[in-house]
Parts: structure tokens; C-alpha cells; sequence
């Protein structure tokens, strides 16, 4: 059968208990479909499909373009299958819920809540202002608490970035989108997209992944709070190591935001591993203590009134 490119499942595609919409997204290694199942609710349906490794036939099955990828897509395939059962055991609010996965033409698809929402990206370039501090403060304290729940089941996310945060309504936000079988991929061969974001991924994914642990999570954090407040990324943590232009949000951005604020984000950006936060929790713990200062240094309504009744 003759391969063809990656393109997505075509609409009303069946799949098992699922119909296919229309692809919505998806990175270096897997395709996102918007799809309906058997009551027709909307569900998120991530497919396995590494870009440079495989090839689609007619049918829609899933094969290695060469003999030599093929062992590495197994791998992977295993990697992302894994990944999506231990997923499945999580149930947190700030944490994409999966609820199935399965094995379909030749390769795996997970199965996922379908947010509704804007992405965290969207709500940064959409602003005229600067980004309110308390709102910052709010998404980025909910986000951790997800995330510190994905690193208690000893899973690392591999790909924090404005794009995979939405935002609901209420403001509150959700984690998306997990690096799956990224760590398979980059580590058996050299596929023809990156796998990690430049400007998001820590030093160590680049050529350390044996460095790799909740730091490099963090890192990402780090990063997705400076594009908060710069509005860019920062410089592709590859280009720093070699010569590191980037300047301080603290110096940068002084006088914007708190100090506390700006002082986290640099030290969550460090290059060395191990000059940054260790854990999610000592992150969150410092996010916690400055909405409390901001609040005790914050003036009453009533303490408001009297100075104006003194003028």
C-alpha cells in the first residue's frame, strides 16, 4: 500500500466509538481531533502520528515510512499508550482529563475532555494593557496545583507553554496537551520537527535527558510567566547557553510588577538545573505568600473612606 503524508482523519471519519470532526492542533509527534462519541459530546482525541516517522495509508492506518524507524515508533507507541493510562488515573481540576485510549489503525489515540476556552497564548497578545499581576498570581497558583498532582503520579509534562494552558471563563486554567512519548522520540533518533518548544524548553532537553525532572517542568513555568509578562518568550534556552542575552525580567520590568513577581521568573529561568526551584510546591508556596502581602498591604474600603473624610 502506498504511504501517504500525515495528514489528518478525514471528517465523519468512525473510530471505534468516536466520529472524526476535524483536526484542531498537534505538535511533532501527534495530531488533535475534535470528535463526538456515541451521545454526541464533544471529546479532545489525540493520535499518535510522529512527524518524519510515519506515514498514512488510504484506510487511515498508521505505518513506519523505513525499517529502521520501526523499533523507535514502537517504543514510542508504548511510551504515549503508558502515558495515557496514568493519565487517566488523575482527577484534578487544573489537569486535562483523559478519559480513554485505545489501539486503532496500527497506532494509539487518547482520549480527552474537550475544554472550552481560550488559550492562555490568546489572552496575552489579545491585551492592549499589561497582564494584571493578580491575575498572574491566580492562574499560575492554579496551575501548579495540577501540575504538582502530575508529578506526585511521576509524570513529567515536557511541554508547559502559553498554547497548552486554556483558560476557562472563570479564569481559571487547565494543563494540556503532555509530552507523551517525547522522551522515546528524542532519545532514539532525530525526527524532522523538534520535539520541544524553543524559547519553553529548559537546557537539559535539549542534550541532558538524563538531567530531566520536575525542575525542567518548572523551567517551563518560569518561561510561560515571562512571556506573561514581556509578551515574548524568552531567548531558546540552546542560544543561552552559548551566549546568554537575555536580560532580567527584574531589571527589564521593574517598577511593572513586584519585585517578588519578576525576582520568581528570573529564578525560575536560571540555566543550571540546580540553581532552579526543585519542586512545584516551594514555586507555589512563594506565588501564595505574595497574594497574602498584596492583601495586608492592600487598604480596607473603610480605612479608604475615613483618609478621604481627614482631606
Amino acid at each position: 500500500m502506498a504511504l501517504q503524508s500525515t495528514e489528518p482523519l478525514p471528517r465523519n471519519y468512525p473510530l471505534g466509538e468516536y466520529v472524526i470532526d476535524h483536526s484542531i492542533g498537534g505538535g511533532g509527534f501527534s495530531l488533535v481531533y475534535l470528535a463526538y462519541d456515541d451521545r454526541g459530546q464533544p471529546v479532545a482525541i489525540k493520535e499518535y502520528l510522529p512527524g518524519g516517522v510515519v506515514g498514512r495509508g488510504k484506510l487511515g492506518t498508521v505505518h513506519p515510512i523505513s525499517d529502521d524507524k520501526e523499533a523507535s515508533f514502537r517504543y514510542g507507541m508504548k511510551c504515549f499508550f503508558e502515558e495515557g493510562r496514568a493519565l487517566a488515573g488523575i482527577h484534578h481540576p487544573n489537569v486535562v482529563r483523559v478519559t480513554n485510549f485505545f489501539r486503532a489503525n496500527d497506532t494509539v489515540y487518547m482520549v480527552m475532555k474537550f475544554e472550552r476556552g481560550k488559550t492562555l497564548q490568546r489572552h496575552i497578545t489579545s491585551l492592549k494593557e499589561p497582564m494584571r499581576e493578580s491575575f498572574i498570581r491566580s492562574v499560575f497558583v492554579q496551575l501548579l496545583n495540577g501540575l504538582r498532582e502530575v508529578h506526585a503520579h511521576k509524570i513529567l509534562h515536557l511541554d508547559i507553554k502559553p498554547s497548552n494552558i486554556y483558560i476557562h471563563a472563570d479564569g481559571s486554567p487547565v494543563l494540556i496537551d503532555f509530552g507523551a512519548a517525547r522522551h522515546a522520540l528524542t532519545y532514539d533518533f532525530q525526527a524532522g520537527t523538534p520535539m520541544y518548544t524553543p524559547g519553553f524548553a529548559a537546557p537539559e532537553q535539549y542534550n541532558q535527558r538524563e538531567r530531566q525532572g520536575p525542575w525542567t517542568d518548572i523551567y517551563s513555568v518560569g518561561a510561560t510567566l515571562y512571556a506573561c509578562i514581556a509578551r515574548v518568550p524568552p531567548p531558546p534556552a540552546d542560544q543561552r547557553l552559548d551566549k546568554d542575552k537575555l536580560i532580567p525580567v527584574s531589571k527589564s520590568h521593574a517598577g511593572l510588577f513586584s519585585n517578588d513577581l519578576l525576582e520568581l521568573a528570573d529564578f525560575m529561568l536560571r540555566l543550571n538545573y540546580t540553581e532552579r526551584p526543585q519542586s512545584v510546591f516551594a514555586v507555589q508556596k512563594r506565588l501564595v505568600e505574595m497574594a497574602q502581602a498584596s492583601r495586608e498591604h492592600r487598604p480596607s474600603l473603610l480605612a479608604l473612606i475615613r483618609s478621604r473624610m481627614k482631606r
